[in-house]
């Protein structure tokens, strides 16, 4: 059975990586059977793997909604679109959540000009830029152009450093982070200039994914309880992460949200931070 990616590929259906993601979110294995074989009974040559989401999503969202929520991760992260910045912000957010110190969109001199960096962040001794490249649709991914264009970047910055000889303070490798995927080209030139490369399941076991399921860092687009307006308010208002809603219940207060609503908002939020 072929079905219809988001980029336009027709690829064959995995039954497996359906299962994987679900078991991912958290959900039991009976819960698991029974999505899968329901989403098996409904196959037709040519779905598209959104349709194939929407009715996971469906039933996880009836059945087992803090899995619901965990389950459309990376859809929640396209949801901190237009622009990049709340994606800046997030990836500070789990670099800072991993020891690091971390500014966003410092103005840094380069050897010929000056440039802003997404996030500057130091740790151990060692400072690191990291570039944030975000992409608000879905079927896009990073050609080799971003991390070519970032490393020219990086090495003017560099240069200038080591010019003025920060003696405590190393400057590390330079890291491209995107929610998506980079292009095999990509990856290739990044290994080549020895770049860090972060995207949402690269490099492995250690991907972008990885890091928000093994940190419990969930953005704060993932809940299904709150309204796309009432994230988009708490993205203004730098509120990222779930974690930061745990411990600045007030922004609630300022969207008017019903007291028995709120309730049921942070039982939401406190499940996805503790599970």
């Amino acid at each position: 059975m072929e079905i219809v990616k988001s980029s336009g590929e027709r690829v064959k259906f995995s039954m497996s990586k359906l299962r994987n993601s679900l078991k991912r979110s958290g959900a039991d294995d009976d819960l698991v059977n029974l999505i899968v074989d329901r989403v098996q009974d409904e196959l037709y040559q040519g779905i598209s793997t959104k349709e194939i989401y929407n009715r996971a999503f469906a039933i996880l969202k009836k059945k087992q909604s803090i899995s619901a929520s965990k389950y459309k991760l990376k859809k929640a992260i396209y949801e901190f679109g237009p622009t990049g910045y709340p994606f800046e912000k997030f990836i500070s957010a789990i670099l800072e959540y991993s020891g690091y110190t971390t500014q966003v969109g410092k103005v840094m001199p380069g050897f010929c000009v000056k440039h802003e960096i997404d996030v500057f962040a130091q740790k151990n001794g060692e400072a690191t830029i990291i570039e944030c490249k975000f992409h608000s649709e879905e079927g896009r991914n990073c050609n080799v152009k971003v991390p070519l264009y970032i490393h020219s970047r990086y090495l003017d910055v560099k240069k200038h450093w080591d010019a003025k000889e920060y003696l405590d303070l190393h400057f590390g490798v330079g890291w491209v982070a995107t929610n998506t995927r980079f292009t095999e080209d990509a990856m290739l030139y990044g290994k080549c200039a020895g770049l860090y490369l972060l995207s949402w399941d690269y490099p492995k076991d250690n991907g972008l994914k990885d890091r928000i399921d093994r940190l419990g860092l969930y953005p704060i687009t993932v809940s299904t309880l709150l309204s796309a307006r009432e994230k988009q308010f708490l993205l203004s208002r730098d509120v990222v992460l779930c974690q930061q809603l745990l411990h600045d219940k007030f922004f609630l207060d300022h969207l008017g949200i019903s007291d028995s609503r709120k309730k049921r908002i942070m039982k939401e939020i406190e499940l996805l931070c503790n599970c």
